[in-house]
């Protein structure tokens, strides 16, 4: 066997691995991505107060309405992720408000210097989180969970 095809076996032992595990995967995916949103939730839920007011430092209007928002997309959109129920609408609405919260509350462009880096890492955080949110709005949720794929 040549080094070619020693490697193009490996490449597919690796591939055929990947392909038979790929609904676990997403399921885990699905997982790691929503334990953020839900347990984000779920302090909002014990420090309502201090979230409202922290939504109506930036100029926002309603803010005790907008924290019931906030913790029903967080907890809901993140729970349907986990269960696999309606993972692609799920997905699209936490990429959504992970958008806005980020360019909302983590706009570290109009801070001063000792502020704006720890903002930045936020902002960026929040970026990739929506990335991976949008594959599985185009790609789906895979085979686990109630919704199978959608």
């Amino acid at each position: 066997m040549t080094t070619a095809n020693a490697t193009h076996t490996g490449t597919n032992a690796v591939d055929s691995a990947l392909n038979n595990s790929a609904s676990t995967i997403a399921l885990l995916g699905r997982v790691l991505l929503a334990t953020m949103f839900v347990l984000a939730g779920f302090s909002k839920i014990g420090g309502f107060e201090g979230t409202a007011g922290y939504i109506g430092s930036v100029g926002l209007p309603f803010p005790e309405l907008l924290t019931v928002l906030t913790i029903a997309v967080e907890i809901g959109a993140g729970l349907a992720l986990i269960v696999g129920f309606q993972v692609r609408i799920a997905a699209l609405l936490l990429a959504g408000f992970t958008l806005a919260a980020s360019v909302l509350f983590h706009n570290y462009w109009t801070m001063p210097a000792d502020q704006a880096y720890v903002q930045q890492l936020m902002f960026m955080k929040n970026i990739s989180v929506a990335g991976g949110l949008l594959m599985i709005v185009a790609l789906g949720g895979g085979k686990l969970g109630l919704s199978k794929g959608k």
